[in-house]
């Protein structure tokens, strides 16, 4: 256990890890994630990438800039958006393109390695 004065509470090191979970939690939060690691866009360029509604889209953005991950500058009528927290960023990239290579080619990965693991596995 570490003892160092400044070393924070283990609770609170679970909480706020959880929190940011959650906020990455949809899959389309972390698609919009995923565009935006491209560059920064107008609302209108990620509802179309994403092919689903302004409000929806509008709204997972402002959980995401609440969650300081995006941030955003408007330009008269339209709203940009871009990544703000490069870390969160990257741990989505990390976690989605583990589970694309897991999805192509699951025996490319060992087992004790895998993020994913088929339905139909047993427990070791």
């Amino acid at each position: 256990m570490d003892t160092r004065s400044d070393a924070p509470d283990a609770q609170r090191v679970y909480e706020v890890a959880a929190q940011i979970f959650l906020t990455l939690g949809t899959p389309q939060r972390l698609r919009l994630l995923s565009g935006l690691c491209q560059g920064e866009k107008s609302v209108n360029a990620l509802v179309a990438e994403t092919g689903t509604t302004q409000s929806n889209v509008s709204q997972h953005l402002a959980h995401l800039y609440r969650a300081g991950l995006v941030a955003r500058r408007r330009d008269g009528q339209q709203v940009f958006y871009r990544i703000h927290n490069e870390r969160a960023a990257m741990l989505c990239r990390a976690v989605c393109t583990q589970v694309a290579i897991e999805l192509d080619d699951p025996e490319a990965v060992p087992r004790a390695e895998r993020l994913i693991t088929p339905h139909d596995s047993t427990h070791d």
